[in-house]
């Protein structure tokens, strides 16, 4: 297949565009390198050093023998420019990652929520309204986030995105329908991807696009079989506050013997998924991809679920690091449970990489080995959700100190 990969110069997008190029499909990266950009923003770099995407598709050529073609479009603002590139090369499928992709970024102040909204709604509406509008029936396969359901505790199973549910009519019978899980976001970021479903659900209905919305965990490790290959191929390792996830800034703290940092109580319940098996999830969407007028296919892209705490607990018996308690700069309930059902996956062959047997060679081959490049003040998670929690925080909404709390 000709697979175009939005976004493909990022932490999910560039592993899977290798993953793919390996299997024999024909791969083209559209990307503004926007993530880039925010790095030099935040004055934070990846733990992993990281090369241009240029240099990278070069040492993956030689390597191979295969080529990934690299466009620098940004979606969100080059409306004619991506549908002129949609209506020259008409790929088969398309992966949509081109999205700014951390809560806490999108929570540090006005401008990047305003950010976050222009460039996530703004990127997924061009590309369904372009697709339409050249008349290209291709796969569409979109990386959403586990977080559209909310991490409240219901006491039930999340199911794969549908709901059934039963309404009473004016005759007092139930009627029975299945509906989009009802959307519960905790960030800016999370409520992006709540819009994203509704874009979805409106084009596969009125105009027959193919959709397929992946709710994923959070993403842990760093290498895949073909990031191996070279060590320029290595993918991107956030550790920093804002992008760093739960996962990988515990192995990080681990590795430079910087206390885990756990916020509130710990009791917030996530799920996980590592790189490898993200990679693989995205390839058995694209095999098994929805028929033309049908709705959104929805997959729960997740293999397990952990208290931080816990997960906290879990690297200290492994390193001997120390935890602390921290307040929770986000505004969320202190404990919750996460039941989900993600047996589509399963059923279609994913053998799961799980954290137990995983994490020692992450922190020994990858946080060990670049520790060195950490700043350490890079570290802390400081951006809050609102005015009143940075105030407790001693911090503007931004994350930095303030001089005196008023």
């Amino acid at each position: 297949m000709k697979i175009a990969v939005m976004g493909g110069d990022g932490f999910v997008g560039w592993p899977t565009a290798l993953h793919l190029s390996d299997a024999g499909h024909d791969v083209h990266i559209l990307d503004n390198l926007s993530r880039r950009w925010i790095d030099t923003e935040l004055g934070v770099q990846s733990l992993t050093p990281m090369d241009s995407i240029q240099e990278r598709t070069r040492i993956w050529h030689a390597e191979t023998g295969r080529r990934i073609h690299f466009h620098l479009i940004d979606l969100a603002r080059d409306y004619d420019l991506l549908k002129t590139w949609l209506n020259e090369h008409r790929p088969d499928a398309i992966i949509h990652f081109a999205e700014q992709r951390a809560a806490p970024y999108s929570m540090k102040s006005d401008r990047h929520k305003n950010y976050t909204v222009n460039n996530n709604v703004s990127a997924t509406h061009n590309l369904l309204n372009a697709l339409v509008e050249i008349g290209l029936d291709a796969h569409l396969v979109h990386l959403g986030t586990m977080g559209v359901y909310g991490y409240s505790t219901v006491g039930a199973a999340i199911p794969e995105g549908y709901l059934p549910v039963g309404i009473e009519t004016v005759d007092g019978d139930i009627a029975s329908q299945e509906i989009l899980y009802p959307a519960n976001p905790g960030s800016i970021y999370h409520m992006t991807k709540c819009l994203d479903q509704l874009l979805f659900q409106f084009y596969a209905k009125n105009d027959g696009l193919r959709v397929t919305d992946l709710h994923q965990g959070i993403v842990w490790g760093t290498h895949t079989a073909q990031t191996r290959l070279h060590p320029q191929l290595v993918n991107r390792f956030d550790y920093d506050g804002d992008y760093g996830t739960v996962l990988n800034r515990f192995l990080i703290q681990a590795a430079i013997d910087y206390p885990l940092t756990v916020h509130g109580t710990g009791g917030q319940t996530r799920a996980f998924i590592h790189i490898q098996d993200s990679v693989r999830c995205i390839e058995i969407a694209l095999n098994n991809p929805p028929a033309r007028g049908a709705r959104v296919e929805i997959f729960n892209q997740m293999t397990e679920t952990h208290r931080v705490r816990d997960l906290a607990q879990m690297i200290s018996n492994i390193t001997g690091a120390d935890i602390a308690w921290l307040p929770n700069p986000r505004k969320e309930a202190p404990e919750n449970d996460l039941i989900v059902r993600n047996e589509k996956f399963r059923g279609l062959g994913l053998a799961p990489t799980t954290l137990e047997n995983g994490l020692l060679s992450e922190i020994v081959d990858v946080a060990k080995k670049f520790a060195y490049r950490v700043d350490r003040s890079r570290v802390p998670a400081v951006s809050a959700w609102t005015r009143d929690i940075a105030r407790t925080l001693n911090r503007d909404p931004e994350g930095k100190m303030l001089k005196s709390v008023s």
